[in-house]
């Protein structure tokens, strides 16, 4: 990737899809109870440090008692168009009796105090709470020319009520639509007033209480080291048009739906750059105190799934750094300085190999350098799947992670990438103790000079070869490992057989030494690093 010198430095570190400006967005999506289980509409403002999620409720703007969460209404039938209002639901479908419509100019509508999604408490004093829809309707239909109707707004009402008056009823008779709750019983309420003009609209007494329906913020998340996530409970797939977003202190959003993947994609990508550039904001505050052997390269959320052996388990969301020589493993993220103490897990980054899953990797250390430099992850990875990487450490060690986007996993990809390459760059060498034929032997990889092998006592060297003379290796998997290197006067390959204590230690720094020297010619790469240590600093 080309990177001018004007371009801000920030750039490199993203993939083009997070290529924009921090977003302020609001829009409409759906919120899943988990306690209900209903679906119900919720307004969402995003800001650059807060996802606020509002919620409909009707509020008295003047004239009554403000604490009141519920209304009495008065309403004189009018002999065109009855009480002008439909209902849905009952207790027969596990939810209120709601007013599913109002109609415009008439009772209902004049009275200012009844809304859609008002759910029927009392009809003339008589509590329905359990009442089926057929009761609900019955006691409206006789309750008289006059009757009072206790209400209370329902926030919850579940997304299958909220279909049009003309939704297609099931397939069979009048009685079977009556027993579905996407019935309305507009027309039995208030009878064919299609021939009959309504009467004038009126106006509520000056001194009557005034109501309006408001959005009302109902949770604010802040964003700082906030995580999202698509996972389904239990299971290593993704939601399909919906995902969650859990703030540090935990609290979280629930589920928020969308009617379409465009649109769910669209405040998934604009949430995740928000969280992002905090994330950004709180590196380059750290790394502003700290020395440049200890910055912050990159750090997030990550999921590691369950076992194999284990898939009834729900995976475990870790928050992984790249920070100075080692990778950090936190169950939760480090807010101060204290915080870096207490991590789960550390690991040094030269002995650590990353490989993104479902990419063709040789078995051969130049193609693995390659790969550091970026080759292009395999185009399979479909949007229902989880984007997966692992983390091979030492003694034949493994973690698996997932991210929400493919943009993620380009950024830690390419993170690890710049990493381990200051991190060898830092290290210079590194000497590990290793047998051969009865003998205690120190092997040494120097990112300058390549491979030497030399005795422990004496340090008097046995054999040394440059980087550009492994040809290829070969061993046990467990101790053992056989480095076949070619002669530059003969060109014959020779072979080196060692033993480690922790051979796939020793393996993946070779790896991480070989992928830095190949780095260190590409100028491109070279140039990127510079801009990333004027950033960081």
């Amino acid at each position: 990737m080309n990177v001018s010198g004007k371009k801000h430095p920030d750039l490199i570190e993203r993939p083009a899809s997070l290529l924009v400006p921090t977003w302020t967005k609001s829009g409409i999506a759906l919120f899943y109870n988990k306690e209900t289980k209903n679906t119900y509409d919720v307004r969402l403002k995003l800001t650059k440090e807060v996802l606020t999620i509002q919620k409909l409720d009707v509020v008295c703007t003047s004239g009554g008692d403000l604490r009141l969460n519920h209304r009495t209404v008065v309403l004189r039938r009018q002999s065109a168009g009855g009480l002008g209002l439909s209902i849905k639901g009952g207790a027969e479908h596990k939810v209120p009796v709601v007013i599913s419509k109002i109609f415009k100019d008439q009772v209902a509508d004049q009275s200012g105090k009844l809304f859609v999604g008002d759910a029927m408490l009392q009809i003339n004093g008589i509590n329905v709470d359990n009442c089926t829809h057929e009761e609900v309707v019955n006691l409206l239909r006789s309750a008289g020319n006059e009757v009072s109707i206790t209400v209370q707004y329902f926030r919850e009402v579940p997304s299958f009520l909220k279909l049009p008056l003309d939704s297609p009823g099931p397939p069979s008779g009048q009685s079977s639509r009556e027993s579905s709750p996407q019935f309305d019983s507009g027309l039995h309420l208030n009878g064919n007033s299609s021939n009959t003009a309504p009467s004038s609209p009126s106006s509520p007494p000056a001194n009557e209480p005034m109501y309006k329906k408001r959005w009302l913020d109902a949770v604010s998340l802040p964003l700082v080291m906030a995580r999202v996530s698509r996972y389904k409970a239990e299971r290593d797939k993704l939601r399909s048009n919906s995902f969650e977003v859990c703030a540090t202190e935990g609290a979280s959003s629930n589920i928020l739906q969308f009617c379409t993947a465009a649109e769910c994609t669209d405040w998934l990508q604009a949430i995740s750059t928000n969280i992002s550039d905090l994330t950004l904001d709180k590196m380059k505050m750290v790394n502003r105190f700290c020395s440049p052997d200890d910055q912050i390269v990159h750090m997030g959320w990550v999921c590691e799934p369950p076992q194999a052996t284990n898939r009834t388990s729900l995976g475990t969301f870790k928050f992984l750094a790249l920070r100075g020589s080692s990778l950090y493993i936190f169950r939760c993220p480090p807010v101060d300085a204290t915080d870096w103490g207490n991590a789960e897990t550390m690991y040094n980054l030269y002995e650590v190999l990353f490989k993104v899953h479902k990419l063709w990797m040789a078995e051969d250390c130049w193609i693995q350098a390659k790969f550091y430099l970026g080759l292009q992850q395999d185009e399979e990875l479909h949007d229902g799947e989880p984007f997966c990487f692992s983390i091979l450490v030492g003694h034949g060690q493994s973690h698996t992670f997932s991210v929400e986007m493919t943009s993620e996993l380009a950024v830690w990809e390419k993170s690890f990438q710049r990493a381990v390459f200051m991190e060898v760059q830092r290290l210079g060498s590194k000497t590990y103790m290793c047998s051969s034929q009865g003998k205690v032997l120190c092997f040494t990889i120097d990112f300058g000079s390549g491979f030497t092998c030399s005795e422990t006592s004496s340090r008097s060297m046995l054999w040394r070869y440059k980087f550009s003379q492994l040809k290829g290796s070969s061993d046990d998997g467990k101790t053992r490992v056989k480095l076949l290197f070619k002669n530059v006067e003969n060109s014959q390959i020779e072979m080196k057989e060692l033993e480690f204590s922790n051979l796939t230690a020793v393996l993946h720094c070779i790896h991480s030494f070989i992928a830095a020297k190949v780095a260190s010619v590409d100028p491109v790469f070279v140039n990127s690093q510079s801009i990333s240590r004027m950033y960081m600093s």
